[in-house]
């Protein structure tokens, strides 16, 4: 048997290094020496048999102690593990808390921007006319377009007309210019005037 196998087997056997072991051994050699005694006094054995007694007792206790404390470690590690499994809980409604508090924040910010934008376009849209004003004002530049319209067109006959009263005025002045740069005697001017005033009678 090799030097760990004994260290092990005294580990298992020893418990926490209260000294089991020890007090096996001695209550053991105690049991063979008192059951190979037969030449003792009853008073001698009855000694001996009480220390054994108190020796098992003290095994007794320590083996219960031994219990208690495992079950003890026992119920511990339960606790931890449900402590574990509260805490593993706790942290995932904590992430999903954390998660839904992004969403709500992200659109919060969504919402506060689209408030900003409408801000800005009911503002723009206060500082423009009404739909009624504007299209009151469209008719009544519409109805000043008609009516400039036709003053144009009544200003343009006017003026056709008097171009071609214009030009009736020139045409005379030039044949009248013919007629005086012409050479005539008095007779015939004579006869023309009074063909004209015969003809304006």
């Amino acid at each position: 048997m090799g030097d760990e196998d004994v260290i092990r087997r005294r580990l298992l056997i020893d418990g926490d290094g209260t000294g089991d072991d020890r007090r096996l051994n001695v209550l053991l050699k105690t049991l063979i020496k008192w059951c190979n005694s037969s030449d003792d006094k009853p008073e001698e054995s009855k000694a001996t048999h009480d220390r054994m007694l108190a020796q098992l007792a003290q095994c007794e206790f320590a083996v219960t102690k031994s219990q208690l404390g495992m079950e003890m470690m026992n119920a511990e590690l339960n606790s931890y593990e449900s402590l574990s499994k509260i805490l593993e809980t706790g942290i995932e409604v904590a992430k999903g808390n954390i998660e839904k508090s992004k969403a709500d924040l992200l659109q919060a910010k969504t919402v506060r921007k689209n408030r900003i934008e409408y801000d800005v376009l009911a503002k723009v849209i206060s500082e423009q006319p009404d739909r009624k004003e504007t299209l009151e004002r469209l008719g009544t530049l519409k109805t000043e377009l008609a009516g400039l319209e036709t003053t144009k067109q009544q200003l343009e006959s006017r003026l056709a007309l008097r171009k071609k009263q214009f030009h009736v005025l020139v045409t005379s002045i030039h044949q009248l210019q013919v007629l005086l740069d012409e050479p005539e005697d008095t007779e015939s001017i004579s006869d023309v005037d009074m063909k004209d005033i015969s003809n304006e009678s």
